[in-house]
C-alpha cells in the first residue's frame, strides 16, 4: 500500500468514511523522498517519538529506521485507519491522546526505558509552537526533534540576529538546541494542499544550553520584553516590561556593554543572557 499516493489517499478517505479536519492540521504528506529525509534527520536513537501519525504515512516509514515507534494521535475517528494502513508494523504504539495533556516524562520512562529519544511530527500552525516550547523547556530526555512545519516558521527557529524572522521563539531554539532546515516542502506535496509552503526543521537538542544564566524564567521574560514592541528601542522594551524607570535600565545595558538605542532583534542569546543576570544582580525581577 503506498500512502504517499493520493489514489490510497482518497480510498482510505472513503474506505472509512473519514473527513479531514481544516482545525486539526490534516494535510497527509505524498512525497516519499521527504519521508526518508525526515527519518534520517532524526536518526541517533532507539526509539522515536511520532506526533500526529494521521493515515500513518510518515509512521510506516518510521518503523523501518527505528526499534520502536510511539504515535500520539488526537482524533478518535483515525483510530481504525492506522489499523488498517499500519498492520504488520509491531514495533508502533498508538496512544490516543492530546499530546498537551500527556505526561510525557512519564510516557518517556514507560514506553522508552527512560532512553534518550528522538521526535517527529507533521504540526498544524496553530499548535506549533506550545509544543515546541513544552518540548524544550520541559527537560525530557529528547536528541533530535524534527518537525514539519509552515515554512515562515520554519525560518523563525532558525533565524539568525538582525534578520526581519528572529524573534524569542528563535533565541528559545537557539538557546536549547542547534536548529537547521532539512528541506523546504512546497503545498503540492500534501493531500489536501495547504496555502503555504512547509518546511522541515531539525534541533539538535544540546546537552546543556548554549549559555548559562542565573534564573531561566527570568532570562525568558527578558526576551519575551524585548521583543514585545518590535519597534521600540531595547531600553523603551525592557523599562517597559518590567516597569522600571529608563535610567536604571539604561545603566544595567551600560554595565554589560549594549547600546540602549539598539532594538531587540539585533541580540544574540548571550546578549541576552548577559542582561538578564545583570538585572537581577540590581534586583530586577
Amino acid at each position: 500500500m503506498e500512502l504517499t499516493s493520493i489514489k490510497t489517499i482518497k480510498e482510505l478517505k472513503s474506505m472509512f468514511d473519514f473527513a479531514f479536519s481544516k482545525g486539526l492540521g490534516q494535510n497527509f504528506l505524498t512525497d516519499a523522498a521527504v519521508l526518508d529525509k525526515i527519518a534520517d534527520a532524526a536518526s541517533g536513537t532507539e526509539g522515536v517519538l511520532e506526533i500526529g501519525p494521521g493515515f500513518g504515512v510518515l509512521t510506516k516509514t518510521l518503523s523501518e529506521n527505528f526499534e520502536k515507534v510511539v504515535s500520539i494521535e488526537i482524533d478518535k475517528s483515525l483510530l481504525p485507519v492506522l489499523d488498517y494502513t499500519l498492520a504488520g508494523c509491531d514495533n508502533v504504539k498508538i496512544i490516543n491522546s492530546d499530546f498537551m495533556k500527556l505526561n510525557l516524562k512519564e510516557l518517556i520512562k514507560n514506553e522508552f526505558n527512560s532512553k534518550k529519544i528522538s521526535v517527529a511530527a507533521n504540526l498544524p500552525y496553530y499548535i506549533t509552537t506550545p509544543i515546541i516550547t513544552t518540548l524544550l523547556e520541559g527537560g525530557y530526555d529528547i536528541e533530535n526533534i524534527v518537525v514539519m512545519v509552515q515554512k515562515e516558521v520554519a525560518q523563525r527557529f532558525c533565524a539568525k540576529p538582525g534578520t526581519k524572522e528572529y524573534g524569542a521563539i528563535s533565541v528559545l531554539c537557539n538557546y536549547y538546541t542547534e536548529p537547521e532546515i532539512v528541506v523546504n516542502v512546497p503545498a503540492g506535496s500534501f493531500y489536501p494542499a495547504p496555502k503555504v509552503d512547509s518546511a522541515v526543521v531539525r534541533m539538535r537538542v544540546l546537552d546543556k544550553p548554549s549559555v548559562l544564566v542565573d534564573d531561566e524564567k527570568h532570562f525568558f521574560k527578558v526576551v519575551k520584553a524585548s521583543f514585545a514592541q518590535r519597534r521600540k528601542t531595547l531600553l523603551n522594551c525592557l523599562s517597559n516590561g518590567f516597569s522600571k524607570d529608563k535610567e536604571t535600565i539604561k545603566n544595567v545595558l551600560e554595565a554589560v556593554g549594549i547600546d540602549a538605542t539598539i532594538r531587540g532583534e539585533r541580540l544574540g542569546v548571550s546578549d541576552f543572557a548577559k542582561i538578564s543576570d545583570e538585572m537581577l544582580k540590581n534586583g530586577i525581577k
